[in-house]
């Protein structure tokens, strides 16, 4: 077997045609029956298709914010259909539903047990099925992270977190993205550009990943509009596909307020409010929250993607968001002003919330949801 083009956090494997891999890699984990997590819309683009596996279940319920719901029926699915492994591909949803289904095939449930808020992390043990995954999209870096998020019955959305649950391979085809419509295509672009604002102005230490973290949100500056131009421009695709993986790859220092506002609104389920246009829509205010805690790297951003100066970094995000189509303020996705008023202490209480530059409050939050409607 070739060697991984790249070896950080899990071996990943980047190259146009890359998923035709896919039957090698299996082989090498000892995964002879994998159970393929993913949703309706990737079965019906036909990319299932393209892994070219004999013998495999398929599991697709998995909703746009995936749930516990979720999770329990594909670990059902799992033990049912006597699977060995797990291939998960698709977004950001597929992609964490997988990892907490191969959790839940060998821990006890609950799985909210395993939330980090509730101290989930020392529970998230190594025994677990092998894990491939497979974006589809170029946003959301959960490919090599090592959260998952979930909305849970009682209608909150936690996060589990381990290193146990970063997948064992990656496969990054920037072909499997060609087909994503441009709407969805700058969505989850902003997702990534939100993971690489957010972990590098985290307050821990980590160069390795602050220099992974400007080096992607470069490159998503420089091929966000091309993208949307020409949907069909492979290397535009491949760019923005590296950019959402280090945007992933950066997690290790954890993300901010963006994140923590977004969180409690993805749990809407009469809603299914995408997140990273949640992202892209608080990204300007948070900065402006942030400026003066962390300056230097406000600098540092300013002068990444040309703001000029980091006063101008919100206004920057803010007219990049109208020039590629997406809504500037909640207000513009449905959201209305009463489903704000209880969702501020679930944001402080985030667990994105600890490596936020500046202290988060309820009352910071509350002001916010506000700012952003």
């Amino acid at each position: 077997m070739r060697p991984p083009t790249i070896a950080y956090l899990s071996n990943i494997y980047f190259e146009m045609g890359a998923v035709d891999l896919l039957p090698e890699l299996l082989d090498d984990l000892g995964v002879s029956r994998p159970l393929i997590v993913t949703d309706e819309g990737i079965l019906a683009a036909g990319l299932t298709s393209r892994l070219r596996l004999k013998e495999s279940a398929v599991f697709a319920e998995v909703d746009a914010n995936p749930t516990e719901a979720n999770v329990m029926a594909g670990a059902n699915c799992y033990r049912e259909y006597g699977c060995d492994g797990i291939v998960a591909i698709g977004g950001g949803s597929p992609l964490d539903c997988g990892k907490c289904v191969a959790l839940m095939t060998t821990h006890a449930p609950p799985l909210a047990e395993y939330a980090f808020v509730r101290g989930g992390l020392s529970k998230i043990t190594v025994d677990k099925p092998p894990l491939i995954a497979i974006p589809t999209t170029a946003g959301t870096g959960s490919e090599v992270g090592r959260a998952a998020l979930i909305t849970f019955g009682t209608g909150l959305k936690l996060g589990l977190l381990s290193p146990h649950l970063i997948p064992d391979a990656v496969i990054c085809d920037p072909q499997l993205t060609v087909g994503l419509p441009p709407l969805l295509t700058v969505a989850t672009a902003m997702d990534a550009v939100s993971h690489c604002v957010e972990t590098y102005c985290s307050p821990r230490f980590n160069p390795v990943a602050d220099a992974i973290a400007l080096d992607g949100l470069r490159r998503a500056m420089a091929n966000v509009h091309q993208v949307v131009a020409d949907g069909s421009d492979l290397d535009a695709r491949s760019e923005m596909m590296i950019s959402a993986l280090q945007g992933g790859m950066t997690f290790q220092k954890g993300l901010g307020l963006i994140h923590s506002l977004s969180h409690p609104l993805g749990s809407l389920e009469h809603k299914r409010l995408h997140h990273g246009t949640l992202n892209a829509v608080f990204l300007p205010y948070v900065l402006r929250y942030n400026m003066e805690a962390c300056a230097d790297r406000m600098d540092n951003l300013a002068r990444t993607v040309g703001a000029e100066e980091r006063q101008k970094l919100p206004d920057f995000f803010t007219a990049l968001s109208k020039k590629i189509g997406l809504p500037t303020q909640l207000r513009e996705m449905g959201v209305e002003p009463a489903e704000l008023e209880l969702l501020a202490e679930a944001a402080a209480s985030d667990h994105c919330s600890a490596t936020n530059p500046r202290p988060v409050t309820v009352e910071a939050c509350q002001q916010l949801y506000k700012d952003a409607y």
